[in-house]
């Protein structure tokens, strides 16, 4: 039986919530981890294949619905719950937490601005992964300077027409569907006040039509991340209603829906990146153990001592800001500081413990039969997604003179 990890459980007072539940999800995901992922990340990694098997399993966790409420069908878990099953998920592939993770910020945009009519519609959809998606947000020249988007919206009677481009947009093959964020007023002062979200499907939820104007590209090699797809998507002519896919209903408020969600989506971040730091850590402590030179194992040469020491305190300091972060998220409260601070800090880990795992194994962490080869390769992308570590510390930066002034 499920263990009941609902907002109701927390609201009726279950003091073993945090004890109890959540071990017993963490438990029944670590045993799926071990029994289907381990023995085959290796090879489906290197292949870089899109893991359906894999997905259909994850629909059966209820994972698309993980952070959904449950009025919707979801398991409306905290933040901090499903940052810490990340954490878990990314230890053994990161790529699979991408798969769920952008489908929820999707979700989270819909559930937190949508019209009632527009959750009781999509919600249940996406909970039961019957559509699945991510956030179109970036495009050609347009990343984290969102309000540099060309992607427009056309308003024509009761529906809008959308013309542009977006890249690198997971699940943008294997997905159906994407909350996309466009203009719909070209001279807006300053340019985000002009910007809307859409619910975008490739096909009709209702007639199965595939609407023609949705058109996905190519599929984008990438160094690391593989597994899941990043493509570019093209719109053209391609007509929306405003009263089901319009979130919100009204105009203009898509940049805030963007920037609302991206606090999730930092805090996924985050915990993917303390994954690559733990399991990176676990490769470089046991290989040092059973690695000899000079008659005796090399963890107990102070050179690697010293590299297992800073591993061990970056790890724990990453855990830490993670979950302080969604705690921040769990309360309702404003998070940016806290989402940027974790994801800053635990991507640099990530990035640095992985490089110190491999020095560690030396040659043999460059051989792409020890899985130090894989955290190398997908450690940098954490510093890149969901916005830059540069422009998490301008973030950081202005929250802490905007929180503390003189």
């Amino acid at each position: 039986m499920a263990p009941d990890t609902t907002p109701a459980a927390r609201d009726r007072g279950d003091a073993d919530y945090t004890a109890t539940d959540e071990c017993a999800i963490l438990d029944v995901i670590s045993r799926w981890l071990e029994r289907e992922v381990a023995p085959r990340v290796m090879q489906m990694e290197h292949d870089d294949v899109y893991p359906h098997e894999l997905v259909e399993q994850m629909k059966e966790f209820g994972l698309f619905g993980a952070t959904v409420s449950q009025r919707y069908g979801g398991l409306g878990l905290r933040a901090s719950t499903y940052a810490r099953i990340v954490a878990l998920i990314s230890e053994q592939w990161m790529s699979l937490t991408g798969i769920f993770n952008s489908h929820l910020m999707m979700a989270a945009i819909v559930e937190k601005h949508g019209t009632e009519e527009q959750r009781e519609y999509w919600l249940p959809r996406f909970v039961t992964g019957e559509i699945r998606g991510g956030l179109a947000l970036t495009e050609p020249d347009a990343g984290t300077d969102l309000q540099g988007i060309r992607t427009r919206a056309t308003a024509d009677g009761d529906s809008y027409r959308i013309d542009g481009t977006k890249t690198w947009i997971s699940n943008g093959i294997e997905g159906g569907a994407v909350a996309l964020l466009v203009k719909t007023d070209l001279d807006a002062t300053p340019p985000r006040r002009g910007m809307s979200m859409f619910i975008a499907p490739k096909v009709d939820p209702d007639t199965g039509r595939r609407h023609p104007g949705f058109r996905t590209g190519r599929r984008l090699e990438k160094l690391g991340y593989h597994g899941i797809d990043s493509a570019e998507l093209t719109f053209e002519d391609y007509t929306l209603d405003t009263r089901r896919h319009l979130v919100g209903g009204q105009p203009g408020r898509g940049f805030y829906m963007a920037v609302g969600g991206l606090e999730l989506g930092r805090i996924n971040v985050a915990a993917r990146s303390v994954g690559i730091a733990r399991r990176a850590l676990d490769e470089a402590a046991a290989y040092a153990q059973t690695r000899k030179t000079f008659g005796k194992p090399i963890a107990e040469h102070q050179a690697i001592q010293l590299k297992l020491g800073e591993m061990a305190t970056r790890t724990r300091a990453a855990e830490l800001l993670t979950e302080d972060a969604a705690r921040a998220y769990d309360a309702g409260e404003r998070c940016d500081m806290e989402a940027g601070m974790a994801k800053y800090f635990a991507s640099e880990s990530a990035v640095a413990n992985a490089m110190e795992a491999m020095r560690v194994h030396g040659g043999y962490g460059y051989s792409r039969e020890y899985p130090v080869e894989r955290l190398y390769r997908e450690a940098p992308l954490m510093c890149i997604g969901e916005g830059t570590n540069e422009m998490q510390r301008i973030v950081i930066a202005r929250q802490l003179i905007e929180r503390n002034p003189v």
